[in-house]
């Protein structure tokens, strides 16, 4: 490398010499080593401070004007602990005698020093030369501390976790400081306080994209409007709890503990003590749990065997979050916001820490919600320049698929306009599934759904193994199978929407449970497009109870599929033809004997008497139906080939009708919890007399509306309409 870089042949050799003088020191070094078969703390000391004296050696040959300084004239280091400190004020007068003439440019070797007692060589520890630059800064009164290393600052959180990070412009030493300590290792933590004492400022830069501003450290930020700066995060963390009786009230005990810990070289990063103070609880890395455990053991071992204390109690596998920012203080309700958008998402918190300052909130939780816990909370505090929504997206027919087709379209408009992502991570038919964290590309997903390892894959399992933040569960099927495993996906704080009307109109208890589950977890299961398909019916339902009202009696005709057969059905278009027609233009079920049976218009009968307010089961709806029960036996071949033998008495039927200026209305009617479905016949002054096509109608009487029945009227059937009243769930939820 030195025959590459350094052309000058006078400098080339000097340094070769320089260079091979070093390498012969740590060549005796070694066999020394290898001699007596034993690497001591002083002598591993020596050999890692060779990287740094050679390193420091070429830079400062290879730069214009560069004198080399040894840093070990002027770094000096004391023992205290098993660990070289810092002795400040001796360093910082050495400093200024080494500089009183400055050169040009100083090339530093940092990480190394000198014991102040011995001479003998000694180290800095991890981020000794950011450190080493900054006692420098600091003993010299620098006008700024530019500290170049691999990234371009500080970033709101982990890029490698949260895809939408980005990197702070300015923070505070005080959030700087915070944000290594709980691990963001852009600085080492120590290389702040000297700097800060001075109020000189820290420029964060990279040395690969030098063009990157990076983030400047100061003491004050102006026009800082942001409440939360950024989220660190420290994987392996051991919960060690102190507890006992005889804790109350006795002073010394928390001495002892931090006492005992200090003399082991144990830090401890979050303390955490409830008020009645029987325990305290303490977070250490993973690595010094078993010394601390067996320290503390021994330290309050005549407590434990009289039993006024319990043995340490270790709990591992925990991750430690840390949300910075100095203007917490200043912002009411960050702890609720906090704990509230953990709760929703799933995430228990096992233990917690707040400073006085108001400047850092720290929280353990279980390993395995690390990467969700931070995702949610970044997202939830704006750190995110977009709020993120995880959907997962079940059937891909003709709802399902018009569904996602609508997402495609509305993707960019909806990041631009309303600052919302919606991430569809998940994507099923009854065959296969894919599966994306990243998002999955809608153009082309139904051939990833071919690939063979999209086959077989175990829905369930999947959906909760992603184990993401803001996640939705969207069915977009008729499966019985899929309702199933709307209460699981509940309890794991996945809100559910559904096209599917079988949950909803099951049996009264699982509904209710539903509801319940969703209440407490704080998510959402939400199902609009179960009656009417996109019209408001269920939500003004909904809002009329909440309001006060009371719902006294619902009319209404909720199948778009009949009304579209019965207004088709004219002397030249027998009723067998106007069910075909109903199939063909995807008015009907895939199986049209569900909505002749009347089976659908009494499932939406039941999910909107249920939202009225009463309880009702399937089996209490008196039926009086049209086609003969035989009809419906069989497969839908032998339905298909029976169903012209019809056509003559409706044919019949229909011109005595007509005669009488009347038309057919298959109606829903609730009053007072008393439900049926019926076939009617309806005169022009009937508000459901002029209803069109496959239109649906709901007449609402209410304490409020009893006079003049509140009415809902609109297009009900179509994959069209029912897909966009599913992704106004979606957003709906989306906008809370």
């Amino acid at each position: 490398m030195i025959d590459t870089i350094i052309t000058d042949d006078k400098k080339r050799v000097d340094l070769f010499n320089k260079v091979d003088q070093l390498f012969d020191q740590l060549k005796s070094i070694y066999y020394g080593v290898y001699l007596i078969h034993d690497l001591s703390k002083k002598t591993e000391d020596a050999i890692v401070s060779y990287g740094e004296r050679l390193s420091s050696n070429i830079v400062a040959s290879l730069i214009k004007g560069g004198k080399r300084m040894n840093s070990r004239d002027f770094i000096r280091t004391e023992k205290k602990n098993g660990r070289h400190r810092l002795v400040a004020d001796l360093t910082n007068q050495l400093v200024r005698e080494a500089f009183a003439d400055m050169p040009k440019v100083a090339v530093v070797p940092g990480f190394i020093s000198r014991d102040k007692d011995t001479g003998e060589t000694t180290n800095l520890g991890r981020g000794g030369s950011d450190y080493t630059a900054a006692i420098i800064a600091a003993a010299l009164d620098a006008e700024v501390l530019e500290i170049w290393t691999d990234v371009d600052g500080f970033m709101t959180a982990d890029p490698r976790v949260i895809k939408t990070a980005y990197t702070i412009n300015e923070l505070s030493y005080i959030e700087a400081m915070e944000l290594c300590n709980f691990g963001a290792k852009v600085i080492y933590p120590p290389t702040i306080y000297p700097v800060c004492v001075k109020n000189i400022p820290i420029k964060v830069k990279n040395t690969f994209n030098p063009q990157h501003p990076g983030t400047l450290i100061k003491d004050h930020i102006e026009n800082d409007d942001k409440p939360i700066k950024g989220i660190s995060s420290i994987k392996g963390t051991t919960l060690i709890t102190v507890t006992g009786l005889s804790m109350v009230g006795v002073i010394g005990v928390n001495r002892r503990i931090f006492t005992t810990l200090a003399n082991k070289g144990i830090s401890v990063f979050m303390v955490s003590q409830a008020s009645s103070e029987n325990s305290t609880s303490i977070g250490v890395r993973d690595e010094d749990a078993d010394a601390a455990v067996e320290v503390l053991n021994e330290e309050f071992a005549k407590e434990i065997e009289t039993g006024a204390m319990f043995p340490m109690h270790a709990e591992s596998g925990l991750a430690t979050i840390a949300i910075v920012g100095e203007n917490m203080k200043h912002t009411p309700g960050i702890a609720g916001k906090l704990f509230g958008t953990l709760g929703r998402s799933g995430i228990s918190v096992i233990a917690c820490a707040q400073g006085a300052s108001e400047t850092n909130i720290s929280f353990v939780v279980e390993g395995k919600f690390l990467r969700k816990s931070l995702n949610v909370l970044h997202d939830s505090f704006f750190l995110s320049e977009y709020k993120v929504l995880n959907l997962f997206i079940c059937g891909i027919g003709t709802v399902g698929g018009m569904l996602i087709e609508q997402i495609r379209k509305q993707y960019d408009e909806l990041m631009q306009r309303n600052g919302l992502k919606l991430n569809v991570v998940g994507i099923a038919s009854s065959k296969a599934a894919v599966f994306d964290r990243d998002g999955i590309d809608l153009a082309n997903y139904r051939e990833q759904l071919k690939a063979p390892e999209a086959q077989g894959k175990n829905l369930r399992d999947e959906v909760i193994g992603m184990n993401i933040f803001n996640s939705v569960f969207v069915d977009c099927t008729a499966s019985r199978d899929v309702a199933a495993l709307y209460q699981t996906f509940l309890e794991h704080n996945i809100s559910v929407i559904a096209a599917n009307k079988i949950a909803a109109s099951g049996n009264y208890s699982d509904y209710l449970r539903l509801k319940q589950t969703a209440r407490q977890r704080g998510v959402w299961f939400r199902y609009e497009t179960n009656v009417g398909a996109g019209l408001p019916i269920i939500g003004t339902i909904n809002d009329l109870r909440n309001s006060g009202d009371e719902i006294l009696k619902i009319e209404a005709v909720l199948s778009g599929t009949l009304n579209f057969i019965f207004n088709e059905i004219a002397a030249d278009v027998p009723f067998s033809e106007t069910v075909r027609r109903a199939k063909e233009q995807g008015y009907s079920e895939p199986d049209p004997r569900i909505d002749l049976s009347g089976t659908d218009v009494v499932r939406k009968l039941v999910i909107l008497t249920r939202e009225a307010g009463y309880q009702v089961e399937q089996q209490d709806v008196e039926k009086h139906l049209f086609v003969p029960a035989d009809f419906f036996d069989g497969s839908v071949e032998d339905f298909w080939k029976k169903l012209p033998a019809l056509d003559a008495d409706f044919e019949k039927r229909r011109q005595q009708l007509e005669a009488e200026g009347k038309r057919w209305r298959f109606v829903a009617t609730m009053e007072h919890g008393k439900t049926n479905v019926a076939l009617k016949e309806v005169d022009r002054n009937h508000p459901f007399y002029n209803l069109e096509g496959s239109n649906n109608i709901v007449l609402l009487t209410t304490e409020r509306y009893k006079e003049y029945p509140m009415q809902i009227q609109g297009y009900g059937a179509g994959a069209g309409v029912t897909a966009a009243g599913v992704f106004a769930n979606i957003m709906s939820i989306a906008n809370i």
